[in-house]
């Protein structure tokens, strides 16, 4: 008489199979769907929080591994999808976006860090993984996200509501697209405000899983705007390793903290030099600043990312590394970067608040 697989047994079975982050079983967080036994075949989805997701090949084949050895089973059949949810309550007291589940604010607190070139590369990596990402240019002074990601365009309506321009899979809206590239923009803090509400109320986002704001540089109006008008998922700091801007780091991870905007992480930029001919790694900026006070804040040390003069070349020319090299080591940091990201925004979906990732 062969052994009879019931659906009791697979579901603990796969109780086995904890996912890293959030520190629960995959049958508690109800990852598994769909499961359908016939005979000795058993099949089921597994649904994980975001596309994005580091261990999500290993976490298939452990539960394939955990189900295959049950008595009775000869085949298992294992697909991955996932479904990104939404950090925002009804308790933050602001009105979510339409068509958005999360907001991240993607900020420095000195300019030249680097911080518009992580924000379209951190986007598209989040895309090339599987998520739905958009963008707003944040920096109403300072419209650069258009040339990194090599859009000129005006923007068009549907009658109702702005059509964001499209590249590389990111759906974007931008001064830029509102203004000639010569034309400065002199506005007063009113009119900041309003211009970044219609970014946010009045264009026709469709199933966004990320929807990232490249901020103006500082600590302004448009941090101010942005956290009484939306409820933000949470901030990513940008800086060098440099004390100099990692003093202005500080601040900038006070201010948003100030405004109830949890940081879900900081990135070191321009972290290291490697020579192209000899391969010596030079630290050009210092070492390790961005880990430092990410450990003295107690907040995800999100990683590093090298001086690399194609990253540059990319920013300008409109092709950023993720698509232009994507196996470059530098392109890699920003994919991981990306996922450490998605990971903690899952985490902050289900605890509403960030947890201190694995250190890098």
């Amino acid at each position: 008489m062969t052994n009879q697989v019931i659906e009791a047994d697979v579901l603990e079975a796969l109780r086995a199979v904890r996912d890293p982050d959030l520190h629960r079983d995959i049958v508690t967080l109800k990852f598994v769907k769909n499961l359908r036994i016939s005979g000795g075949q058993v099949a089921f989805t597994l649904e994980l929080t975001t596309p994005a997701c580091p261990v999500k090949d290993q976490m298939r084949d452990q539960a394939r591994a955990v189900v295959a050895a049950l008595p009775g089973v000869t085949s298992v059949d294992v697909e991955m999808t996932a479904q990104v949810r939404s950090t925002s309550t009804a308790e933050m007291g602001r009105t979510p976006v339409e068509g958005v589940k999360n907001i991240i604010a993607v900020g420095a607190g000195k300019g030249g860090v680097g911080k518009t070139t992580v924000a379209v590369n951190l986007a598209i990596a989040l895309s090339q993984s599987g998520g739905r990402v958009a963008m707003i240019d944040g920096d109403i002074y300072g419209p650069n996200v258009p040339i990194m990601l090599g859009i000129h365009t005006q923007l068009a309506t549907d009658g109702k509501k702005i059509i964001p321009a499209e590249q590389y899979g990111i759906q974007l809206v931008s001064m830029a697209f509102l203004t000639t590239d010569d034309s400065p923009v002199i506005w007063r803090g009113p009119m900041l405000h309003g211009v970044i509400q219609q970014f946010f109320r009045e264009v026709r986002w469709t199933g966004i899983d990320y929807l990232i704001v490249d901020m103006p540089p500082g600590t302004g109006d448009v941090a101010l705007s942005l956290s009484q008008s939306v409820p933000v998922a949470g901030s990513v700091l940008v800086t060098t390793p440099q004390t100099v801007a990692v003093a202005d780091t500080r601040r900038a991870v006070r201010m948003y903290q100030k405004l109830n905007v949890p940081t879900l992480g900081l990135i070191e930029n321009m972290s290291h030099f490697v020579c192209p001919t000899c391969r010596t790694e030079s630290d050009i900026f210092g070492k390790g600043g961005g880990e430092a006070l990410a450990t003295d804040l107690s907040v995800p040390f999100l990683g590093r990312i090298p001086i690399y003069e194609p990253i540059r070349v990319g920013g300008d020319t409109g092709v950023p590394i993720v698509v232009g090299e994507p196996d470059s080591p530098a392109a890699q940091a920003f994919r991981a970067a990306a996922q450490r990201l998605a990971a903690q925004l899952s985490i902050a979906a289900y605890t509403k608040k960030p947890i201190p990732l694995t250190p890098v």
